[in-house]
């Protein structure tokens, strides 16, 4: 009779070891993908991040071998006479506009920290999920005149993307986290009391429970944006006289 019991247990144990195997297999597959096992996965990521890594890289130089020609071309122009003068002028404006120059002014930072974990329930959320908020943000600040606006030290143009990957944030294709720091030059005054307006963004993060900053600074540095941006289908408008 003992031994029919023991027999029994084993078999129990048996069947719970099959369940837990079958289970961690199925996890495995929906997680790195059927057919495909974990080293091999990671060995794949490795190799798309090296890449990635190299045609930044390879853009980076590209960027600074065209501003290179761009600045000796305008330099040597703005000699010759004052049309050239006017002409560099608006080059640079232009290119402030579009985000390819490093700029420096007045303005604000404001620092977005997410909500404290609750420890009992081990509860807790990310602005990474709520990139919409973070956009509002963007929006008021343009509304306010804002000359220049960075997120986490990228810059934010016309082009930028902002995409939620993972547990992350992707600006311009690169990987950041929280805190959320985000620069903003213009009037400071006017900067600050756009983001503090009563009921307004600032209120409606705290009202969800992230620590939120807001600080006028008398000089920040908002770096260009990087990515070389190549227009395929568009073309300039020729303009017509009337």
């Amino acid at each position: 009779m003992k031994r029919v019991k023991e027999y029994i247990a084993l078999v129990i144990v048996s069947i719970f070891l099959g369940i837990i195997l079958s289970i961690q297999f199925k996890t495995i597959n929906k997680t790195v993908g059927e057919g495909v096992m974990p080293a091999q996965r990671a060995q794949q990521l490795a190799i798309e991040l090296k890449k990635a890594q190299n045609e930044r890289e390879a853009q980076g130089k590209i960027i600074e071998e065209l501003e290179t020609k761009i600045k000796q071309y305008e330099k040597g122009e703005i000699d010759k006479n004052v049309y050239a003068e006017t002409l560099y002028n608006d080059t640079m404006k232009y290119r402030m506009l579009a985000g390819y120059l490093d700029v420096e002014g007045p303005g604000i930072i404001m620092e977005i920290n997410d909500p404290p974990v609750d420890l009992e329930f081990g509860d807790g959320y990310s602005i990474s999920d709520e990139l919409g908020l973070v956009l509002q943000v963007i929006s008021i600040l343009n509304a306010a005149d804002a000359e220049a606006i960075s997120i986490n030290d990228q810059r934010y143009t016309a082009f930028t993307e902002i995409e939620k990957a993972g547990n992350h944030i992707e600006i311009n294709g690169v990987s950041t986290s929280t805190p959320i720091v985000i620069k903003a030059i213009g009037k400071p005054e006017t900067l600050e009391s756009a983001l503090n307006l009563k009921g307004g963004i600032v209120t409606q993060l705290r009202d969800y429970d992230y620590l939120v900053h807001v600080r006028q600074e008398p000089s920040i540095n908002i770096s260009k944006y990087r990515k070389i941006k190549e227009f395929i289908y568009s073309s300039p408008l020729e303009q017509t006289a009337n």
